[in-house]
């Protein structure tokens, strides 16, 4: 408060001085000696105020007037003046010697000096330690045990990765146990792994249980749109690091600044690539970085530099999964011990019914259901409330005050209908877990399958299957409504069948005519891969002609065969399109009531309504979007 107070007032103090310099109050205007000493004898002249340099005068009209003094004396002057009654004043002379003038001249200098430096001073304040090229220092963050409380008590769900990490921790405990057999310790450790799987929660962990000094930044932190700022910062980050040695330094999304060099369009000497040189550099170079180990965390590792990659700077790529159904159960039992949970809650019934969900959704399924049983004014978090949290994460909210109309509810309800029959009668097809005509998220309606165990890969049948069921919505809109009556709702249905068709052409080698070759192209950025002088087209005309006609084929046969399949249950896709309309929401049992030729069954009370599917990952969901313009269909 002080310093900002005696900031205040020497800027004041400046303004002042200037002022007065500048905008002083305006001068007598000058007259000639001549004309002064014709006045005096006209006795025109009121007051006079002598000085060695001037004469300040004023007239008996008012005015004012100055006069320079000639260099040679007017001994008769003064005895004018006196006679005719002119008020005579002298001014006293001012210091004027060297000394003084240099320090008149020299304060609102130091004053503006003083000014600059107190500004300095608080901007080094607000960017911290250093001196005025503070941003050239680096923005790790020293953390100690109380800024790190997460242990590995704290991550669940992903054992392996786990215990990969764990060996940086025993090393820097006890580092005679490794280097006595010869082995060194890794340089780095980099962390891959799907947005959410727990990467930055792992190198909390190694923080909170390796009791050494720990540095955290981001990859972003390095680069700023000064040249050479992003190498100094990497530069200062290890010189920070060698003198806290033995340490660890954590670099989340290092993906920043870890890309291909040369990729682009420009020249290969940017800011980001001289901070990857110097990074490069850093980790394995001439000088030796001995105790300091360097752990990163990517989503991308197929966007990253070989360099940075090889053994001596990444000796090692930790592979942070998404959780099996074990591991999903885990982690709910982790995120489960700060919600107070009622006795029907299963936290493997679940775990069964997320599949392919990572550690960072299921821990909003349990934020989410609390926050539910908050609202609904209950003490205790009960399954209905993880079974509401479940479908809006998988399904997306309910969207309750969205008013649809008769005919694009029962549209809707027939495409949904439509869906759900083709799923439940082709072979190697995923569960039906519910269908619902009710809008969620940018759907009208949803109808959700789910596998009954973990699947790592498809069949040829399976992929057939998937896309036949995403094209039952459309030929149960062509059946009910006609040809002209088919709605823009499949458009998500349709994109998803193509992309599939296409990659099973190209890409997975499931075509007969095509036969086992790869023929994708690389269609990503440039700027997220290599350069742009290294893309190329891999297939020639002919080749690409055949390809669009095998995806056709593919995709005709699959629409042949779901309306095949609808056509010989077309009563059934009445009777469960009517009761979508009267339940909104079906359940796998009262659809098997359907399909097996009879009525579907009450729907049971939320709270008994447990999840139907066992041990699952990746979930697939096929819903009618509403009717948007062309350039929002998804």
């Amino acid at each position: 408060m002080a310093k900002n107070l005696i900031l205040w007032i020497l800027i004041a103090a400046v303004l002042i001085l200037i002022a007065n310099n500048f905008l002083g109050a305006p001068s007598a205007p000058e007259i000639s000696y001549t004309r002064f000493i014709e006045e005096v004898e006209r006795d025109r002249v009121n007051s006079v105020q002598l000085d060695r340099k001037k004469i300040l005068g004023e007239f008996k009209d008012g005015s004012r007037f100055e006069v320079v003094v000639l260099p040679l004396a007017d001994e008769q002057l003064l005895e004018d003046l006196l006679k005719r009654g002119v008020d005579v004043r002298g001014k006293e002379e001012e210091g004027n010697g060297l000394f003084y003038q240099l320090f008149v001249a020299a304060v609102p200098i130091l004053i503006v000096i003083a000014v600059f430096m107190l500004l300095m001073r608080q901007m080094q304040g607000m960017g911290g330690r250093g001196g005025p090229m503070v941003f050239l220092k680096s923005r790790a963050r020293l953390l100690n045990e109380e800024q790190t409380p997460t242990t590995f008590a704290d991550v669940a769900g992903v054992d392996e990765a786990k215990d990969d990490v764990l060996q940086l921790v025993e090393f820097l405990r006890d580092v005679q146990k490794f280097q006595r057999l010869g082995g060194r310790i890794p340089r780095g450790t980099l962390l891959v792994g799907a947005p959410g799987t727990g990467k930055t929660l792992l190198a909390k962990a190694i923080a909170g249980e390796a009791n050494v000094p720990f540095f955290s930044i981001s990859g972003s932190d390095f680069v700023e749109m000064f040249v050479g700022v992003g190498a100094s910062r990497v530069r200062d980050m290890f010189e920070q690091a060698k003198k806290a040695a033995p340490c660890i330094v954590f670099i989340d999304e290092i993906d920043a600044v870890g890309r291909h060099r040369g990729a682009g369009l420009g020249n290969g000497h940017d800011e980001r690539e001289q901070t990857l040189n110097q990074l490069l550099v850093e980790m394995d170079g001439f000088e030796a970085n001995d105790g300091v180990i360097v752990v990163a965390a990517t989503n991308r590792p197929d966007v990253l530099d070989p360099a940075l990659k090889r053994p001596g700077r990444f000796d090692r790529q930790v592979v942070v999964p998404l959780p099996d159904i074990r591991g999903r159960e885990q982690i709910l039992n982790v995120h489960m011990r700060r919600v107070p949970l009622a006795d029907d809650v299963d936290a493997s019934i679940i775990a069964r019914g997320t599949p392919g969900f990572t550690g960072a959704d299921l821990e909003s399924v349990v934020n989410e259901a609390a926050l539910l049983a908050a609202r609904a004014g209950k003490r205790l978090v009960s399954m209905s409330e993880f079974e509401m949290a479940k479908d809006k994460t998988m399904m997306g909210a309910e969207r309750k005050s969205m008013v649809m109309s008769e005919s694009e509810k029962r549209n809707t309800a027939f495409h949904e209908a439509g869906h759900a029959i083709v799923g439940f009668l082709v072979p190697d097809h995923d569960r039906l877990y519910k269908i619902t005509v009710v809008p969620r998220g940018r759907s009208l309606g949803v109808t959700m399958f789910l596998p009954e165990e973990d699947t790592y890969s498809m069949s040829k049948r399976a992929i057939h299957s998937k896309i036949c069921t995403m094209f039952g919505g459309r030929i149960a809109e062509e059946m009910i409504n006609g040809p002209e009556g088919v709605t823009t709702g499949a458009s998500n249905d349709i994109e998803k069948a193509t992309m599939m068709a296409r990659n099973m052409v190209t890409k997975w080698g499931l075509s007969e005519r095509m036969g086992p070759i790869t023929y994708e192209e690389d269609d990503g950025e440039v700027f997220l891969g290599l350069s742009a002088a290294t893309r190329t087209r891999s297939v020639s005309a002919a080749t690409a002609r055949e390809i669009e006609e095998e995806i056709r084929k593919i995709i005709e046969d699959c629409y042949e065969t779901a309306r095949k399949i609808l056509k010989e249950n077309e009563d059934k896709l009445h009777v469960m399109a009517k009761a979508l309309i009267e339940y909104e929401t079906l359940m796998p049992e009262q659809v098997e009531d359907i399909m097996a030729g009879g009525s579907p069954r009450a729907p049971a009370p939320p709270t008994t309504r447990a999840s139907r599917t066992s041990d699952a990952e990746p979930a697939s969901a096929s819903g009618s979007d509403p009717i948007v313009k062309p350039a929002e269909e998804t």
